[in-house]
């Protein structure tokens, strides 16, 4: 259990929520001289608003305003704000206690503190009765672990230490993990991986983790794990380098969704697939023109050695793909014309499923990690054609570039019984409660509901 979360403690300060159309009707409720502390601070239930209720000794409450309630993690700013101490959930808006409180809480605590001393937060909730505390720790410590990977520079987060963090999670869990390391990768028929990242120092690698019972639905993820994107020789602007740390984020959301599967025993076999790549630039990088073959069989032409992230996706996907999963996922931090259809704030995922996008909408929706679905329009395939070979990494057509890198990837997938893509920022730009600037595991949250709906525990 998170150690900001206890079982029992003497005496907690109640902690209160309040949607502003119930404000007054809450407020009624009260004991006149909370009334008239709430009166004096103009205290109206405004979105954020939190308010300190001092006692004869110490604090007798705290109350933290709704707003309109839109925001199921508001109860985060209790944990962000809160002095040291002990609290315990009491007149909360229905829908903000029990779980998602619990949940909100603990991501309120988040801290990347790797390169600088922080403060640290002593307040602690006690667990409400009849909420799995031991689930929400756990979501959340994924959620953490993807954040402190995705946080941390590249000069610290290179193929190597991804490597490490996949060693690490696979020794909690029990879980078999293999490397395929440098010019192993062309030895085993994993071309594409290996051209995109032999120009680095930084060997490229594929990172293959497996659980669970050989016998159980197979259930594979696929992350992109590019953990600095210069562009290769169409080489990006330094402002567009600026944030290329982030370019792993697909390969640390899987790893924050592997966690969260493995903690919860879900009855399902996990396999996790990680192609760790550094796209640099020196002497033997890979050149616009080039053409390579894949692990599918597929010829490619590389049209744009900044439309890396598809590549080593594809030789993963083929691995993952000639298994016959039950579900196939990839996460990629994948274009910026995701970004320019959907922002950060709403991911879109692409697939062919109408049930598997269906349930994927009811679960992202129920624990607010939203997602939107775009269209695989396969009037837009004959873009990533090619002249000369089976297919070109860089479509002719000058638009809809997260649709054709979805098609570029559906090339390399033909026997899974269901595939989604999912085309994450892996990274909050306007901050909310529980979710600072910077880092996130997006769609992890919604995919381990959907997941763990379909494959539950068996009894």
């Amino acid at each position: 259990m998170h150690s900001s979360i206890v079982k029992s403690a003497k005496g907690p300060v109640p902690l209160h929520a309040v949607k502003a159309a119930d404000f007054r009707r809450w407020m009624n409720s009260r004991p006149k001289r909370e009334q008239d502390w709430l009166k004096a601070a103009h205290f109206s239930a405004k979105d954020g608003e939190l308010i300190l209720i001092p006692g004869m000794k110490g604090l007798a409450g705290a109350v933290l305003g709704l707003g309109k309630g839109t925001d199921k993690y508001a109860l985060a700013q209790f944990s962000e704000q809160l002095p040291p101490g002990a609290y315990a959930f009491a007149d909360i808006a229905d829908g903000y206690g029990g779980a998602n409180g619990t949940l909100a809480w603990i991501l309120g605590t988040y801290v990347f503190g790797r390169y600088r001393k922080s403060s640290k937060r002593e307040a602690k909730l006690v667990a409400p009765k009849g909420v799995d505390a031991e689930e929400a720790s756990r979501i959340a410590e994924g959620i953490f672990l993807a954040r402190d990977l995705i946080n941390t520079p590249s000069n610290d987060m290179g193929p190597d230490e991804l490597t490490e963090a996949a060693r690490d999670l696979a020794k909690t869990h029990g879980a078999k993990i293999s490397v395929v390391v440098g010019n192993d990768l062309l030895k085993k028929n994993f071309p594409l991986i290996h051209a995109v990242g032999r120009a680095s120092v930084r060997a490229p690698r594929l990172i293959d983790m497996t659980w669970g019972k050989a016998n159980a639905p197979k259930v594979t993820l696929v992350g992109k794990g590019v953990v600095f994107d210069t562009g290769g020789l169409d080489i990006k602007p330094s402002s567009g380098m600026l944030m290329m740390k982030k370019d792993m984020g697909g390969s640390a959301t899987v790893l924050a969704l592997a966690h969260m599967i493995m903690g919860a025993k879900l009855n399902l076999r996990l396999r996790v697939l990680i192609p760790a790549v550094e796209n640099s630039v020196s002497g033997n990088a890979y050149r616009p023109g080039d053409v390579f073959p894949s692990r599918k069989g597929l010829t490619v032409e590389i049209g744009n050695t900044d439309a890396e992230g598809r590549l080593v996706l594809a030789d993963a996907l083929a691995e993952a793909d000639a298994e016959n999963p039950e579900l196939l996922i990839d996460i990629a931090t994948l274009t910026g014309a995701a970004r320019a259809a959907t922002g950060f704030e709403l991911p879109p995922y692409f697939t062919d499923d109408e049930e598997l996008s269906k349930d994927l909408m009811h679960h992202a929706n129920n624990v607010q990690d939203f997602v939107w679905r775009l269209p695989l329009w396969r009037g837009y395939e004959s873009s990533v054609n090619s002249a000369i070979a089976d297919i070109n990494n860089s479509p002719s057509y000058g638009f809809a570039g997260a649709i054709t890198a979805a098609l570029f990837l559906n090339r390399f997938v033909t026997n899974a019984k269901s595939w989604m893509h999912l085309d994450i920022p892996a990274w909050v730009d306007r901050p909310k409660p529980g979710r600072r600037a910077g880092a996130e595991a997006n769609t992890a949250r919604a995919l381990y509901a959907l997941i763990a709906s379909r494959y539950p525990v068996k009894g």
